[in-house]
């Protein structure tokens, strides 16, 4: 350990070298030290004054070093058989956020749950259990879709709608879900196109309105975005037709969590092309294709 960090130290004395070559010498064997290269690289972007290439140099090797973390965790995530939403969402926010506090995002999900737990019970309704929700969800903590500003990139990360209670479909969505199944409701998350909606599943299989059976499983929708409007199937194929699209049985069911966060991805790229950000293009994309085949 000791070696390890006599050897980054050496390394990082060398980040101002004039030589090209050195220098890319130099930045591979730092990044290959990984996270625990940082903290040197911080303290002697305040200590030393070498100048504004040192300094630029430091800068962008942080971030090499912090996206090629994220990039790893997100590989690993995508290789583990149970998908937990919440830690996919949280290795997409350090994206942006490396220093996130992650423990402050699970403490702020758990006082909602608190919340909502505290309201319903076992002898309500699906109906009714998703009304109560949605007091607390809506009421209390004033969750709202973003329409005024859609595009933004802070309606993705589920740190920054847990601070500003503003949120994109997919956003909304994925918070409400991972707090409902927290709480055994079965409420997923269903990728419609140009839209994202939820499901509360019917565990019996059986429509209780019409008493037939069920064709896709599903008792009733939920539009998150819309303060938790509950609506039906036949609302689905209206909207489908509305943009031309056929009656995939993907559009009725619920989609995996690789596919939400590949669709959360898909929102940043697009959000970061409106604002010209072309490095944060091509590093997001990176991370999308990683889900190629795997969703």
């Amino acid at each position: 350990m000791l070696n390890d960090d006599k050897s980054i130290q050496a390394l990082v004395r060398l980040i101002d070298d004039p030589d090209d070559a050195i220098y890319e010498h130099v930045r591979d064997e730092i990044i290959n030290h990984g996270p625990k290269a940082i903290p040197f690289l911080e303290s002697s972007w305040e200590e030393d004054n070498y100048g504004l290439l040192f300094q630029s140099r430091i800068e962008n090797l942080i971030h090499d070093i912090q996206f090629s973390s994220i990039k790893e965790e997100l590989q690993q995530w995508i290789n583990t058989p149970h998908k937990d939403l919440l830690t996919g969402a949280l290795i997409i926010a350090r994206y942006q956020y490396p220093n996130l506090d992650e423990q402050s995002v699970r403490s702020k999900i758990q006082e909602i749950r608190k919340d909502v737990w505290l309201e319903i019970s076992e002898r309500q309704t699906a109906y009714e259990k998703v009304r109560v929700f949605n007091k607390v969800f809506y009421g209390k903590y004033r969750f709202s879709g973003n329409s005024k500003d859609y595009h933004s990139p802070l309606n993705s990360f589920v740190n920054t709608v847990l601070e500003t209670k503003k949120g994109n479909p997919l956003s909304l969505c994925l918070i409400y879900s991972i707090i409902a199944q927290s709480l055994d409701l079965p409420i997923y998350g269903v990728n419609l196109p140009n839209h994202f909606i939820l499901t509360y599943l019917d565990e019996n299989n059986i429509n209780p309105i019409i008493n037939t059976e069920n064709e896709h499983g599903s008792l009733f929708y939920i539009n998150a975005f819309s303060k938790g409007g509950i609506f039906d199937e036949a609302e689905i194929k209206q909207f489908l037709k509305g943009l031309n699209k056929p009656e995939l049985r993907n559009y009725f069911e619920p989609c995996s969590n690789s596919a939400i966060l590949t669709r959360m991805l898909t929102n940043l790229i697009s959000s970061f092309q409106q604002s010209g950000s072309a490095e944060k293009v091509n590093e997001l994309i990176e991370l999308r294709d990683l889900f190629d085949f795997k969703v």
